[in-house]
């Protein structure tokens, strides 16, 4: 019995029999894919994720910058090339420094709006299939089993919600990974070996969603924690093993991470906690029982707002599937207490049968102590998913209970974890992320206990649970142009290379044109132009926390509220000294603002803008198709 099978597993089959199922689950898997990200697949350059376009720009910019620090020697960690003259901690920033150097030769060929969406695209599927695969080699689960509890952990609402432009946790992939690792560090003989490739893994999901892999190794200790309690003999004999090859992956991990982490915790642009209100970004007790948005159930109208915005509907199980989920580990529970040896006879029956008895007494003594180890283990491991799931349930309820959106005042467990370091710098509403491959998991057992026929009763049941929760495509609208002004070059006749371009307005998460137009420069080889502010997270927040963007300069702020509401305030001299002292400070070379203008959460008005900054810096030049000051 090891702590991987809550059920008993079956004799490996060969592997020319596992090719078809493999292919079939990872063609199911990729098409599911697709289909959730087909309005982007219509027109790659030009689509948009319309919920979350702001964050697709920030990984679009990621994807170029990476490319063009890895063609031109640059450091992919820290750029002066927004938010000047302090520049960017990306270290600090979910850089996805793996994806951006693996992706560079598809992001300069063909542009970073491809790489964003092929990327997005197979992290789904590969999140599916490696869940898949954990399943089906390492939990030894049949193939039916392993499909439905791998294909749900892909594309589980909490994974399909952040298909809304993150590619960082989406990459769900490293999950499974990682939990092989980690069990695999028990391998007496191979601690040095399993060290060193987790200590890599460690790494790359540093790169890619270090959040995600805090989240991982948490839920790896809380389960592994509970198991090691209830089997303490074979914890403690697997447990030099492990210590031995835990401390080869931290050694490896730092050597790989060194200077990322000193960037993080110890470099310029640093700060400690995000800033985000944990009682905003903390998941309603009643979101795990709704249903998500872009979900057959959602599209059928039952959905919800529950979710603070739609990329960030981390649980959204659906009644019915927790119905089920607790009908299966109730299954799996007594399954495994039916492993008992049976309960010695009495009387007349154990007289009648005392000779077969004493010839048999020694294997039969055997098989019940057997049967029992194999019961007590099966019934650990069930024990360990359910504390580990109850354990991030109640942690992404935040600090204080929320119900239906309305904070109750009840105070939670995780209101003295949230000002911890590491702690301080994650939402706690993604704690629930961590309940999907359990549910998955469950699923999985329950579907392997049940055998190759199930019956009518749980096939409905399934259906029920599963089928409302099958993934719909995400909405996406269209970017408004790159204008011909960069497009063409003609900036470089204004800016000089490493020179400083305004945009008007400032580049902000809601206002990411700046941001747009130097992803194009980088990507097509155009040199490289700075520009103040962007959309980044840096310090600034309140206690020394961070904030999105920099602290605004007055004439940011003055046109960052003309681009929302439209509105042109009178305009004074202390206003035009303002702005003259803001182009000094960035050091602009020219002030630029394109015929239209995105703005990811609101429209923006660019004739609005264009009065605003005529009056604030005199009258503009046509160059191309954009108006041009000379600062």
């Amino acid at each position: 019995m090891t702590l991987t099978e809550p059920v008993a597993a079956p004799a490996d089959p060969p592997a020319t029999s596992r090719r078809r199922p493999d292919l079939v689950v990872a063609a199911l898997a990729l098409g599911l894919a697709v289909l959730v990200t087909a309005g982007l697949w219509a027109d790659p350059n030009h689509r948009t994720i319309k919920v979350n376009s702001s964050d697709q720009a920030l990984f679009e910019w990621l994807l170029a910058f990476g490319a063009h620090a890895l063609t031109h020697a640059e450091n992919p960690l820290f750029t002066h090339l927004m938010n000047v003259p302090d520049g960017v901690n990306l270290a600090v920033n979910t850089s996805i420094t793996v994806y951006a150097v693996i992706f560079a030769p598809l992001t300069l060929l063909a542009g970073p709006q491809w790489s964003f969406v092929v990327i997005l695209t197979l992290n789904l599927a590969a999140t599916a299939f490696a869940w898949y695969l954990l399943m089906s080699r390492v939990f030894r689960l049949p193939v039916l089993a392993a499909a439905v509890g791998g294909l749900f952990c892909g594309f589980a609402p909490g994974m399909v919600s952040h298909a809304n432009a993150h590619l960082n946790w989406t990459a769900g992939w490293l999950v499974p990974l990682v939990v092989w690792r980690v069990f695999a560090l028990r391998e007496p003989g191979r601690w040095r070996r399993n060290g060193l490739v987790l200590g890599v893994l460690v790494a790359v999901a540093f790169s890619i969603a270090a959040e995600g892999l805090f989240f991982t190794a948490l839920a790896c200790g809380v389960f592994l924690g509970v198991w090691a309690l209830a089997r303490r003999t074979e914890a403690r004999a697997a447990l030099p093993v492990f210590l031995r090859g835990l401390a080869v992956t931290a050694g490896t991990a730092l050597v790989l991470l060194s200077y990322p982490l000193w960037l993080h915790f110890f470099g310029p642009q640093r700060f400690h906690g995000t800033g985000f209100d944990p009682k905003v970004h903390n998941e309603d007790l009643a979101a795990f029982a709704a249903f998500p948005e872009r979900s057959l159930a959602g599209i059928a109208g039952l959905g919800t707002g529950l979710a603070p915005n739609p990329t960030e509907e981390n649980s959204f199980f659906g009644l019915p599937l927790f119905a089920l989920t607790v009908a299966c580990f109730a299954l799996l529970w007594r399954r495994a207490g039916l492993l008992r040896p049976a309960r010695p006879e009495t009387g007349a029956a154990r007289m009648e049968t005392g000779v077969t008895r004493a010839e048999a007494g020694p294997a039969r003594a055997e098989t019940g102590t057997a049967r029992a180890e194999a019961g007590g283990g099966r019934r650990a491991v069930l024990r360990a998913l359910a504390v580990t799931a109850g354990v991030f349930f109640v942690l992404s309820l935040g600090p204080e209970l929320k119900v239906g959106e309305r904070l109750t005042g009840i105070p939670l467990p995780y209101a003295a974890l949230g000002g911890l370091p590491v702690f301080n710098a994650a939402l706690p509403a993604r704690l629930a992320l961590v309940v999907i491959p359990l549910i998955g998991l469950v699923l999985g057992y329950a579907l392997a206990a049940l055998g190759p026929r199930p019956g009518r009763v749980w096939l409905g049941a399934f259906a029920l649970a599963l089928v409302p929760l099958v993934p719909v495509p995400l909405h996406t609208s269209e970017y408004e142009p790159v204008p011909r002004f960069i497009t063409s070059g003609t900036w470089r006749e204004y800016v000089s290379d490493g020179g400083v371009l305004a945009p008007v307005p400032p580049t902000s998460d809601v206002l990411p044109d700046g941001q747009r137009w130097q992803t194009y420069a980088l990507a097509h080889g155009q040199g490289e132009f700075r520009i103040p502010a962007g959309f980044f997270l840096g310090p600034g927040g309140p206690d020394g926390t961070g904030r999105i963007g920099p602290v605004p300069r007055p004439s940011a702020d003055l046109l960052f509220e003309v681009a929302r509401t439209g509105v042109v305030p009178p305009i004074t001299d202390a206003d035009r000294a303002a702005a003259r002292e803001d182009l000094r400070y960035w050091g602009a070379e020219a002030v630029v603002l394109a015929d239209r203008v995105h703005g990811a959460k609101f429209p923006a008005h660019p004739e609005a803008l264009l009065r605003a900054t005529t009056e604030l810096l005199g009258p503009p030049r046509r160059v191309d198709d954009v108006w041009l000051w000379r600062a």
